[in-house]
């Protein structure tokens, strides 16, 4: 009786593992699956002065902690379905660093090598990050004009001539890049919002974001405000004014991936209302408030965005009734040696007298 009691128990403790075995693993297939549906989060504190509701859609929520990710995604698997891309092929491009990153993330996944063309004005933590990633990178000057043979466009081109079994993404003048977004970010906004968006307000670099958010949510009402970020140092909020490229708008600045030094096919200028312009200087405070107001560890096109609002919002751009949406792209860990360095804001001047508080406080226990 006590061995076929035995027996009893070993079978109930066999069904048991069995039925567990069958249950499936919830598992995501790799880290791709994880590209988009980021989060709104409402701004809070740093918002609490001005009219209306303000709700920042988090992109570092990206398994590549930027909006880039969207773009690498969709154009390599664009390229895939039209046979353009075959395994152990190479993905050449320029980059700032965002985009570069997720490039680098998805050829891991799908096989492919990847070399990047890097601005000298991206942040050293992008470069190493890319470098992490296998890249191979070339980090080229910023200063100079976009036809220079040193210019990181005219490095890729050249690289992409060089290199057998390679594409070039060239997100500046891709149409899909626009397309990313129509299909992604915008939809989503909209669902978020269950269509009750009165403005969006976005950074405009390649301009592949903002556009394709515009397009959608144009679409689904045409009286959306559509507003974009420009640097002082570039030329695309004239350009949007008069349709004319001014190369007397083009100066040194420090913040990455915004702005141009030329006009990108990639940004759809119709779908925009209007641009507004913030200064280095303002924007990196502004990075560092939305931290500590907020406890979004944001990048610098983040605070960007975020001055731009509050420059909108002096001009009497939002009411009460405003349901402002703004586009924060990437996270603050990709700015630990710039915005978020005090010694780095001290070497650029940005620490004065009125803002020296805004300084991190450390105390040394001896």
């Amino acid at each position: 009786m006590q061995s076929f009691g035995v027996v009893k128990i070993d079978l109930f403790k066999y069904a048991l593992t069995n039925l567990f075995m069958k249950e499936e693993i919830k598992a995501y297939d790799n880290v791709l699956s994880l590209i988009g549906n980021t989060p709104l989060i409402k701004l809070n504190r740093i918002t609490e002065s001005l009219q209306g509701n303000f709700y920042a859609k988090v992109e570092a929520f990206n398994p590549g902690h930027s909006t880039k990710d969207r773009i690498a995604l969709y154009i390599i698997e664009e390229a895939e379905r039209q046979g353009i891309l075959t395994p152990g092929d190479t993905i050449i491009e320029t980059t700032s660093g965002n985009t570069g990153f997720s490039l680098a993330m998805v050829s891991i996944i799908k096989g492919y090598n990847c070399i990047l063309a890097v601005s000298s004005k991206s942040s050293k933590d992008k470069i190493d990050m890319l470098r992490s990633l296998g890249a191979k990178v070339y980090v080229c000057p910023a200063h100079v004009s976009a036809d220079d043979e040193r210019s990181y466009y005219n490095v890729a081109k050249r690289l992409h001539e060089e290199t057998k079994g390679s594409v070039y993404i060239n997100q500046y003048f891709n149409q899909l890049n626009i397309d990313a977004h129509y299909k992604t970010t915008g939809p989503e906004i909209w669902e978020q919002t269950n269509g009750k968006i009165t403005h969006l307000i976005a950074c405009s670099g390649t301009g592949g974001t903002i556009s394709g958010a515009a397009k959608f949510l144009k679409e689904k009402n045409p009286n959306i405000r559509i507003l974009g970020v420009d640097a002082f140092g570039s030329v695309l909020k004239k350009y949007h004014e008069t349709r004319e490229f001014d190369a007397d708008e083009i100066y040194p600045y420090r913040i990455e991936g915004l702005g141009k030094n030329l006009i990108p096919t990639a940004t759809d200028f119709d779908v925009i209302d209007h641009f507004m312009k913030v200064t280095d200087e303002e924007s990196a405070h502004t990075t560092r408030e939305i931290a500590k107001k907020e406890g979004l560890f944001v990048g610098y096109t983040s605070g960007a965005v975020m001055q731009a609002i509050k420059q909108y919002a002096e001009e009497g751009e939002f009411n009460e009734n405003s349901n402002v949406i703004a586009i924060f792209p990437d996270h603050g860990s990709r700015y630990m040696s710039k915005v978020f360095s005090d010694d780095w804001m001290n070497e650029q001047g940005f620490f004065d007298s009125i803002n020296a508080e805004d300084a991190q406080k450390v105390e040394i226990i001896k």
